[in-house]
């Protein structure tokens, strides 16, 4: 893999540890204390001129609580747009605060208000449960606008990832559901095959990086016995026969991303059903690389690419 991998990207390639899991065997809560124990060692900088606050907002109905956390301008001019940000981290770990920087960045750039929420997480909660957080989070958002001083006209969804998965489902949800308007989708090298059927998901096998292995057993875990039997398109959105009335959209991908042609062919498939859509693919980047790697050029162009493509997909 080295000798396809972005000059930018190799050194922190090459410093990486492999991270050979047995699945079979590991303690999931053990590996979110580890990931969380590296989001705090490079903690988030914090912008002033932005606050952040938790609150619990209603679950999906008969479910508990879900936590939201909004991030917004202490000098607001006007009425802004609102982005639900999504977290990433395979369907099985991740929390809002580990996406404080770019949240802070969309808030600042993209000139929005961001509600990211902290949906369940599988194994303990699989498919449906988390993209059902996501909903509920997307309908307290349209209802909270007004005192939010947010636009219900321009409310987008982005994650990453299976932040990025789950976005594209969410767009499906509230289409077919007639729910919340979604002005803008940014589903960034999302999660969204559970076949792993595609070259590159065969092709990704590295252990320092997001690999095919990891990818199996996290749509396991994600999608628990449903797996036996037939997927819903709402939990691998790359099923979905329609794509017609779907928000435009951005997305971006590096080669050496698992998810690469998975996405790739999602592009296709919108723009041949008449969405509006634009797409980056990034030569030689692996997995999330603009976030493992923000000091990069090329992490930064993709980055200043996304923001921008979110504001104005606000606008």
């Amino acid at each position: 893999m080295e000798k396809k991998v972005h000059p930018e990207l190799l050194g922190h390639l090459m410093a990486t540890p492999e991270i050979k899991l047995d699945w079979e065997t590991v303690d999931i809560n053990m590996v979110r204390q580890l990931a969380n124990e590296v989001s705090r060692s490079n903690p988030q900088p914090r912008d002033e001129t932005i606050t952040i606050s938790d609150q619990l907002i209603p679950g999906p109905e008969g479910a508990e609580e879900v936590r939201v956390r909004i991030y917004e301008p202490i000098e607001k001019k006007g009425i802004l747009p609102g982005l639900l940000w999504i977290h990433g981290g395979g369907y099985v770990m991740g929390t809002p605060d580990s996406d404080d920087a770019l949240c802070q960045r969309f808030v600042s750039e993209a000139e929005c208000i961001v509600v990211s929420v902290d949906y369940r997480l599988a194994p303990e909660h699989p498919y449906p449960v988390p993209l059902e957080d996501c909903y509920a989070a997307l309908t307290w958002f349209a209802d909270h606008a007004y005192e939010l001083g947010v636009d219900v006209s321009r409310i987008g969804v982005a994650g990453a990832s299976a932040g990025g998965g789950l976005t594209a489902a969410l767009t499906l949800l509230a289409r077919d559901r007639k729910g919340p308007h979604i002005v803008f989708q940014m589903p960034l090298y999302p999660m969204i095959d559970h076949r792993n059927i595609t070259p590159s998901s065969i092709e990704i096998t590295d252990h320092r990086v997001w690999n095919r292995d990891y990818n199996i057993k996290a749509w396991e875990l994600y999608l628990g016995a449903k797996q036996k039997g037939e997927v819903s398109p709402y939990a691998s959105p790359a099923l979905a026969a329609d794509l017609s009335g779907l928000p435009p959209t951005y997305t971006c991908i590096g080669t050496l991303d698992p998810f690469r042609d998975e996405t790739i062919n999602y592009v296709a498939r919108l723009s041949q059903a008449g969405v509006t859509t634009e797409f980056h693919l990034y030569p030689g980047c692996y997995h999330g690389f603009e976030l493992g790697i923000p000091d990069a050029e090329v992490s930064q162009r993709a980055l200043k690419q996304y923001v921008e493509a979110m504001k104005l997909g606000l606008q």
